[in-house]
Parts: structure tokens; C-alpha cells; sequence
């Protein structure tokens, strides 16, 4: 099954600040989450991988080609791609008056909003803080070597160089594996003072003080209240939780750089200038679109 979409792009993804397990192989540029090995082959071809799911991408001249089985497609990788999802109507519905959204938005058309694991998006959002993005792709990485079970796929076998360890991936921690350990002792994995908070929170969901099922009947608000009384969420943390593991399209984070390109281009009061209740269904998108079109391009 063959499965074309112009809204796709999973370098722009990647750039994009909502996942953070890229790696790089010879002859081949990977970018992966939870149970996901995405692999460029060359310079047009992806390979998404979900333990024994996986999915061919293909780089069109305007957008993707997914190729996997109808099976594969429907249990997994339509709602991974958020495909029901019509980002061209999003693009669409922008003032063409407002040049700034205008314009990154159609730098970022490729960008959709990734289905992703609510722990593994708690814990990332966690180690986030007052982190860049290599750093936090570097945090994440290590916790994963250390704590996460090495799943070997074989995807790599072909690829000259690449030795064992590369032709597999390193599950997410599960709560459990990382519910025993003292406070402080995820700081080897460079995580610093965010240590307590990932130890602390993997803790509750072992515990069931914080039941993840629980957060899929839950609107936006309920699920950032919830959310908020763990132990080293705020409000910013919350709301990329709640974009990108539930869905929570509605979800605008503001970090100090989003906070900075707002000030900037709608004025120290962009709450009231800025069209947050025109593109209330969709701002994560839209905000998606500027932290690419501002931050993404130092990564690429």
C-alpha cells in the first residue's frame, strides 16, 4: 500500500523540536522515538521502524510516499503521521496579512504533529528545561543505552560499517526500570538537577499514582491540571506533553525563544495581539511552524 502526502517531511520533523532520538550512521541519517528507528538511506529514502512494524518513506518532489502493508498502515502508521489531520487546510486558514506566520509556515509545510508515547514524552519534556537540543538528544540517548532494552532489528545489516549495536535500537526506559533508582542517579547520563524530576515521576506512574491510561478521556485542560501536579512540570513542559503524546492540538508551548519571536513580532502584548483564538483548533501547528522557522534552521 502507497500512500502519498504533501504535508510530509521527516528532516523537517526532526528539526522541528517535538522528537528527539535522531542518530546518524554511515551512508544513513536516522531519526527515531519510542519504538522507532527512522533511517535515510542515501538521500531520499527512510526506513520507520516500531518493533516488527515498519514502513518505507520516500522523498517526493513535493511531500512523501509512505509504502507498508494495509494492515501496518491502519494499526500503526495513519495515526503516527497524524494522516486524518488536513495540515494544507491549516496553512490555508492563515491571514494572508500576517507575513511572519505566512512565511514559516510555508518553510515548515512538511512539519505534522507525531503520535507519540505519553511516558516517553513526559520524560523527555522533563530533561527539556533550560536544555538545548543537542543536549537533550544526547540526555535522552544515554538513559536509553543504560536503562533501555537493546532491540535488535537487523535493519542495518546491509549497510557497510555499521556493527552490531547499530542494527537495532534502544527501547524507552520503562517507569519501572528507572522507579528504583536514588534521585540523583541519572546525572551520569548528563541529565543534571532534572535527574529528581524523571526519577520522581517514573516512581509515581510505577506506583500508580499517576496513571497514564487515565490521561486518554481527558480534554486539554483536565490533562494540563493533571499533568501539572507532577513533580517538576510547568505549564510549558505540560503543554508539549499534551501536543505531542495526546493530541491536545490546542496546546501552545512558550518557551523563552517562543516567548522572544512573539515580543517580537507582535509586541510585548502579543496575548491580546497575537490571533491565539483564530487558530484556537490548531496552534500547536502554529507553533510548530515558528519554532521551526526560528530555531530549526540552526539544526539543519
Amino acid at each position: 500500500m502507497k500512500v502519498t502526502c504533501g504535508e510530509l517531511d521527516l528532516k523537517q520533523i526532526a528539526d522541528s523540536g517535538q522528537c528527539f532520538r535522531m542518530r546518524v550512521i554511515p551512508n544513513c541519517v536516522g531519526a527515531g522515538d519510542s519504538g522507532s528507528d527512522d533511517s535515510l538511506s542515501g538521500s531520499d529514502r527512510y526506513e520507520i521502524i516500531s518493533t516488527d512494524r515498519r514502513v518505507t518513506a520516500r522523498a517526493l518532489p513535493d511531500g512523501m510516499e509512505l509504502d507498508c502493508s494495509s494492515e501496518e498502515y491502519e494499526a500503526v502508521w495513519r495515526s503516527y503521521f497524524d494522516m486524518d489531520t488536513d495540515y494544507s487546510a491549516i496553512i490555508a486558514s492563515i491571514d494572508p496579512s500576517d507575513k511572519y506566520l505566512t512565511r514559516v509556515a510555508a518553510a515548515g509545510r512538511g512539519i505534522r504533529i507525531l503520535n507519540q508515547d505519553l511516558w516517553e514524552m513526559i520524560v523527555t519534556f522533563l530533561i527539556s528545561q533550560q536544555n538545548n537540543i543537542p543536549r537533550i538528544h544526547k540526555c535522552i540517548e544515554n538513559i536509553c543505552r543504560t536503562y533501555g532494552r537493546c532491540i535488535e532489528t537487523g535493519a542495518h545489516d546491509d549497510v557497510p560499517g555499521v556493527d552490531s549495536p547499530e542494527r537495532g535500537y534502544y527501547a524507552f526506559p520503562t517507569p519501572e526500570s528507572l522507579a528504583s533508582l536514588g534521585e540523583d542517579d541519572l546525572m551520569p547520563c548528563n541529565l543534571g538537577y532534572r535527574s529528581k524530576y524523571v526519577v520522581r515521576a517514573a516512581r509515581a506512574v510505577a506506583a500508580g499514582e499517576l496513571d497514564l491510561d487515565a490521561f486518554r478521556g481527558l480534554d486539554y485542560q483536565a490533562s494540563c491540571e493533571r499533568l501539572l501536579k507532577v513533580y517538576g512540570i510547568g505549564q510549558k513542559v505540560a503543554d508539549c506533553i499534551c501536543l505531542f503524546a495526546l493530541h491536545h492540538l490546542e496546546a501552545f508551548p512558550i518557551d523563552t525563544h517562543i516567548r522572544q519571536v512573539l515580543e517580537r513580532e507582535y509586541g510585548t502584548g502579543y496575548a491580546e495581539a497575537f490571533p491565539f483564538s483564530k487558530y484556537h483548533e490548531h496552534l500547536g501547528v502554529i507553533q510548530q511552524y515558528m519554532f521551526y522557522g526560528e530555531l530549526g534552521s540552526s539544526s539543519r
